[in-house]
């Protein structure tokens, strides 16, 4: 928990000194919904396809090389931080905007793009998970492809990135980076294997992005942006 204290205070940090280059007298225009285009499906069906390309169960697959190099190099290895990580972008939006770091989008319309975002992967991710019956690397259980804490990593990155992308062009990479981060720590921690680290990356990114292009705006009213230098 206190290295998950030490990263949150330095995401609000490096945000505070963007922030100090802005002025609050000259508001934009409300912000234009976020469509849907096809080169946004790129990443997300990217991901996917590697990891179904990847979840061969032949003991000379990719997927089962890695484990072996793990189990050979960090046999010792484990962590519970990237239990808390997977949400800590959802604990940034709201911590940033409480702040006065006004995110793209009112407290009501972003809170039902993020549960409808939430659902939206949950859903998927379980189906998948009881459908395909996959044994985890470190053999405790049939619950491994796809890995749902990488697809709740990815889904509340999305949610970080799709507020903050246009104030901060730096926070998509901030997000992913710890989304990531998360998806790393769960094959180190040998309960999941590269195909359900990236089909899990893949359902939470395309989750959340649906969750946004589909929204209809009907609480409230959207922020208005303000300049920055």
């Amino acid at each position: 928990m206190k290295k998950l204290a030490v990263l949150l205070s330095s995401f609000i940090v490096l945000t505070q000194s963007g922030y100090s280059q802005q002025t609050d007298s000259i508001p934009l225009p409300a912000l234009p919904r976020n469509k849907f285009t096809v080169r946004q499906l790129q990443v997300p069906l990217t991901l996917t396809l590697m990891g179904l390309a990847a979840s061969s169960n032949a003991d000379g697959s990719i997927k089962n090389y890695i484990v072996r190099e793990r189990n050979e190099h960090l046999p010792g290895f484990r962590t519970h931080i990237d239990n808390y990580l997977q949400y800590s972008p959802i604990a940034i939006v709201y911590g940033l905007d409480a702040m006065g770091i006004k995110a793209k989008n009112d407290f009501a319309n972003r809170t039902a793009m993020l549960i409808k975002g939430e659902l939206m992967m949950l859903t998927t991710v379980t189906l998948l998970k009881n459908t395909t019956n996959q044994l985890r690397p470190d053999g405790t259980d049939r619950s491994s492809f796809p890995s749902g804490h990488t697809a709740q990593a990815f889904a509340t990155a999305t949610f970080l990135s799709m507020e903050y992308k246009d104030r901060f062009p730096w926070m998509p990479y901030a997000a992913y980076g710890l989304a990531s981060t998360v998806g790393m720590m769960r094959m180190a921690n040998n309960r999941h294997y590269i195909s359900d680290v990236l089909l899990g990356a893949g359902i939470g990114i395309l989750s959340m992005k649906a969750s946004y292009w589909t929204h209809q705006y009907k609480w409230g009213k959207k922020k208005t942006a303000k300049l920055i230098y």
